[in-house]
């Protein structure tokens, strides 16, 4: 699952790779679907699904980083992380292979449109937990640089913006209105992006990517503020006379 490219000790990248790697697996997906829809539906989902469990994983990562750093720290390893990535893809196959192997029209349609969908939603109350306690847990962790907060914070409000925004619009697609076809467009579009989206996950997991550009915003915010306090200070000030 790509496991072999990351070093030891790094949690969130591990996890942000197989989530593109479930991007690729959707793509495969959409490719599939156009000659075969049953298989091609389940790949599709199978990608689907893991996307999901993977930013579940990164949101907690990244809490516990901030939250729990003792137990954190002595909990991870690379086996870990393995043994976490080999679980969640082995338990996203048994309703893709259901599916696949189903002949009754009606256990697709609950398990694709009822079931499936109802068990996505569970992770949104995960991303605001992990969130909060986050953004609260940061005033207690003096040992973690400035940039490092900001870069658990960055990461863990574009998971949370992601799922708000691309996911659950297809979750809630499949829940109330499978039919209708403003709604079966909108959830192909965020389909289509979510691959897109998840990529600025891959980007803020690399220091050097996110402090380049918090750089470049401070710097940008220091340029402005010393334009306008050399305007003031050569702002001409009006002759002062006085009248007999």
């Amino acid at each position: 699952m790509a496991i072999w490219r990351v070093k030891k000790d790094q949690g969130a990248p591990i996890y942000v790779i197989n989530l593109l790697f479930s991007d690729l697996v959707q793509f495969c997906g959409r490719i599939i679907e156009s000659f075969m829809s049953d298989i091609g539906y389940a790949i599709l989902f199978l990608g689907l699904t893991t996307s999901v469990v993977f930013m579940v994983c990164i949101s907690l990562e990244r809490y516990l980083v901030i939250a729990k750093p003792l137990w954190y720290r002595f909990r991870r390893n690379i086996k870990t992380y393995v043994v976490v990535c080999v679980v969640v893809w082995t338990l996203s196959l048994p309703i893709p292979l259901t599916l696949i192997l189903a002949t009754d029209p009606t256990a697709d349609y609950i398990i694709f449109l009822i079931i499936s969908p109802s068990g996505l939603v569970l992770p949104l109350p995960f991303f605001i937990f992990f969130l909060v306690g986050t953004i609260k847990a940061l005033s207690g962790a003096f040992n973690v640089p400035a940039e490092e907060k900001r870069r658990i914070v960055a990461i863990q409000v574009a998971v949370l913006l992601i799922y708000t925004l691309l996911f659950l619009p297809m979750i809630l697609f499949f829940l109330l209105s499978g039919s209708l076809l403003i709604p079966h467009i909108l959830a192909r579009v965020c389909l289509l992006l979510s691959p897109f989206a998840d990529t600025t996950l891959y980007l803020l997991s690399r220091k050097s990517f996110l402090d380049k550009f918090l750089a470049s915003l401070c710097s940008c915010k220091a340029s402005d503020n010393q334009v306008m306090s050399s305007n003031n200070t050569e702002r001409p000030t009006a002759p002062h006379t006085e009248t007999v």
